[in-house]
């Protein structure tokens, strides 16, 4: 007790000394609270490691992206050093590397693209003084689906809980416009996706802004260009239409309103018939509408362009090498 009180320390300690003194002697007393240095891993290492996660895995792997424990076995198999899959992760992690991750990219072949991307992106950032630009376009074949068993709701300290398996009780096709300048978007529900049904949706999309000139932007779909449709857009003289680039549809902007609500209110929802699957299409529109914004477009039609000619230019390269 004494000896723990003057060095300050606790009696445990004391002891572990007292019997290392008695069983070594002064050798005993030897400071053995540092630990042999870690070896540490060549700083080769970690680069080997980001380049070949840079690299698609080499076909004799079997593997279409690495995971970080299977990079750790490649290194051991294949060059002879041993790291752990946590050394692999934190690697990654210096150099904002996420091989797990992927994303998706289409060229367009349109002609004409670099004219439309001007005449778009013009309406969004400089549209025409008094003029409305509706972004307009149809989420198509948005199925009913029912779970087999009721839904478990959340509660406290546990999440919401269905089954795997579900019932298809139909579709509906949303047809919607978003009004750029405000957020608001109209939006309506048909059972087909026809040049008649659009055209009925294009007239209420229309009628609030009677007597103003409304700009369209939308897709290249048959639909939008129907006989009919081209009679009324002569017989309206107001409305204009802009299309979007061919295959370009992500250039729309209501196609960012159509992600946020599957993510919001369809993908996670269950319906027992056509009817509650609509009920909630409406229900979140008029929630949107309350408090709606509109987006904010920043990208302008140069940079645009320039991001696609870079991608092009990658593809060049890709197809080149993969030639020789």
């Amino acid at each position: 007790m004494d000896v723990a009180v003057l060095a300050g320390v606790s009696l445990p300690t004391v002891d572990r000394w007292e019997d290392r003194y008695a069983a070594e002697g002064v050798a005993g007393l030897t400071d053995r609270s540092h630990a042999a240095p870690r070896e540490q891993v060549p700083a080769w290492v970690a680069g080997r490691i980001v380049a070949l996660t840079r690299q698609t895995p080499p076909a004799s792997t079997g593997l279409s992206h690495w995971s970080s424990r299977q990079m750790a076995a490649y290194l051991k198999r294949q060059i002879g050093v041993t790291v752990s899959f946590k050394y692999v992760t934190m690697v990654w992690q210096q150099h904002g590397l996420k091989p797990h991750r992927q994303g998706t990219f289409k060229v367009s072949r349109d002609p004409a693209f670099a004219a439309k991307v001007a005449d778009v992106v013009g309406l969004y950032l400089d549209p025409p003084g008094g003029a409305v630009v509706l972004s307009v376009d149809e989420k198509t074949q948005i199925q009913a689906l029912d779970r087999t068993q009721p839904l478990l709701p959340l509660d406290f300290g546990v999440t919401e809980k269905r089954t795997h398996d579900y019932r298809r009780h139909g579709t509906t096709n949303l047809f919607a416009a978003l009004n750029t300048s405000t957020g608001q978007v109209t939006a309506d529900c048909y059972p087909q996706r026809a040049g008649t049904d659009f055209l009925r949706f294009l007239r209420k999309a229309i009628r609030p802004h009677a007597g103003r000139e409304v700009h369209v932007v939308l897709d290249n779909l048959s639909t939008h260009d129907t006989p009919e449709v081209r009679a009324w857009l002569a017989a309206n003289p107001n409305v204009t239409f802009h299309f979007t680039p061919i295959g370009s549809s992500w250039f729309n902007q209501i196609e960012i309103w159509f992600g946020i609500i599957t993510r919001q209110s369809i993908r996670r929802g269950t319906f027992p018939s056509v009817a509650a699957l609509i009920a909630r299409i409406r229900a979140y529109v008029k929630t949107w509408n309350v408090q709606a914004k509109p987006f904010a477009w920043t990208a302008s039609a140069d940079e645009i362009l320039a991001k696609v000619r870079l991608v092009q230019t990658n593809i060049k390269q890709l197809v080149d090498n993969n030639a020789k």
